[in-house]
């Protein structure tokens, strides 16, 4: 596969990735420290079965995976991100199976919601999550050819996930969470897309367009995830 070097020496480019290579595991671990990395130290009842230890532990994978891959890039070392980034597609098959699995079990089965919320109405998260999932690492892989357009969906493959981790940090008030979880995300994203759009002087209009899916994602999830349309329809699937 051919890759412009000019375009992965650029210093925007690699100031921006280093920042999510260490802000994207950063946060997951702060957002699931007592929860699962460290509940033993917090919490006297382990989780719910194993299907949650697998999710957790595919999930861990698919960050450092994130985060190795542009060390790779930044050390030069682009035989073996190639190479790793096959086997990042069976990884990511894994991520989706297990995700639509876990969610199920979690919101269908064992009924599990915020406080308030109907599990059918929260169902509708993990479901985009794992939609536009597959829209960004699909589209990375079909533009892999192209460093800047592949490396921008990679990155919102890792935004698009930020929202789980950051509804987990404690110190947000309740009633700030969904903007909080939701929020950070979309500025984040903007703020990339503005930002390589300056340095590169032109905008990537792929990068543009997963942007604007990702921002558009979160107020369509909240209007589904609470109409009656929405959960009369989850009542017929799953009863």
């Amino acid at each position: 596969m051919a890759i412009n070097m000019n375009v992965i020496r650029r210093p925007a480019d690699r100031n921006l990735y280093i920042a999510a290579a260490v802000t994207f595991p950063l946060l997951v671990l702060i957002g699931y420290f007592k929860s699962f990395y460290f509940r033993p130290f917090f919490e006297a009842f382990p989780l719910a079965n194993g299907l949650v230890y697998m999710h957790g532990a595919i999930m861990t994978l698919w960050v450092l995976f994130f985060t190795l891959q542009i060390a790779l890039v930044r050390t030069k070392n682009l035989k073996l991100h190639i190479s790793l980034g096959t086997a990042g597609i069976a990884l990511a098959i894994v991520l989706v199976v297990i995700g639509a699995w876990t969610a199920y079990d979690a919101h269908v089965v064992r009924q599990v919601a915020p406080p308030g919320m109907s599990p059918y109405t929260f169902l509708i998260v993990p479901i985009m999550d794992l939609v536009l999932f597959i829209v960004f690492f699909g589209g990375a892989i079909y533009y892999r050819k192209q460093p800047l357009t592949h490396k921008s969906l990679m990155l919102l493959t890792a935004l698009n996930f930020l929202a789980a981790p950051l509804g987990r940090i404690p110190f947000i008030p309740p009633q700030f969470m969904i903007l909080w979880a939701f929020g950070v995300p979309d500025v984040l994203a903007v703020g990339a897309l503005v930002w390589t759009s300056i340095r590169h002087r032109k905008i990537n209009w792929i990068f543009a367009a997963g942007t604007l899916l990702l921002v558009a994602s979160h107020p369509f999830r909240v209007w589904l995830g609470f109409s009656d349309g929405w959960i009369d329809l989850m009542k017929r699937l799953f009863g």
